[in-house]
């Protein structure tokens, strides 16, 4: 399939501007006078977003409040960003859990494969956009900081039905 390119030929005399010049302020003062609000004020007004955005990581608990993670090592396998610290560890009953979890923010693509993968349904991707911290080592999210998350999770797209309705 041969592409067509279509070659414009430069002006070669004295060439006006003005009509372009009136075309382009013609345009400003039409958005001028245009009653169609485009800046939403944020702190105080709010957009909605989409239940499938893919915050800041949200870990699951159990009824006890224990972490609902069993130290399986498969989020920090298939994540791509490499992110995910886990250090496995089990108790004298033979159940395994984490001693450390810890997710790197700044690292994450929040591709949304550790909640794809577990096994447990643990880890999730949350619905929180808001990440502003005063230092860098505050986006290292732990086990504690991730359990202490109330923010709602988000919804994995299902193929299903593509709309997402």
């Amino acid at each position: 399939m041969a592409i067509n390119v279509k070659v414009m030929e430069r002006p070669v005399g004295e060439v006006s501007y003005v009509r372009a010049t009136l075309s382009g302020l013609g345009l400003t003062l039409k958005h001028l006078v245009n009653p169609h609000k485009v800046t939403v004020q944020y702190p105080d007004e709010r957009w909605d977003i989409s239940p499938r955005w893919r915050g800041t990581h949200r870990m699951l608990t159990t009824e006890d409040g224990k972490a609902k993670c069993v130290a399986c090592g498969l989020c920090p396998t298939v994540c791509p960003a490499n992110c995910i610290k886990l250090v496995p560890g089990e108790d004298e009953a033979g159940n395994r859990y984490p001693l450390v979890f810890e997710i790197d923010e700044f690292r994450c693509i929040f591709c949304g494969y550790c909640q794809e993968v577990c096994p447990e349904e643990a880890i999730h991707m949350g619905r929180h956009y808001e990440n502003a911290e005063y230092s860098r080592d505050k986006f290292v999210y732990d086990l504690e900081r991730l359990t202490a998350q109330t923010h709602p999770v988000s919804e994995l797209w299902d193929p299903a039905d593509p709309r997402g309705e």
